[in-house]
């Protein structure tokens, strides 16, 4: 008889880092989000609403 491919009582991660990962994974995302809007506020506020605008403009009329 063919045996289950899983086992009836899973393994349990006791170690001190178990469940640590998606929350380190959710902190890296937040902090890279924070990242993009502090640059990008920094560059509105360094070049002025027009500028920032035409800068975005200018960097899609490149990529399409």
């Amino acid at each position: 008889m063919a045996q289950p491919l899983h086992p009836s009582h899973p393994l349990q991660d006791n170690s001190s880092t178990a469940g640590r990962t998606p929350s380190v994974l959710l902190w890296v995302g937040v902090a890279t989000f924070g990242m993009l809007v502090l640059g990008a506020l920094a560059l509105w506020f360094h070049y002025g609403t027009q500028m920032f605008f035409e800068m975005i403009r200018a960097g899609f009329a490149t990529c399409f």
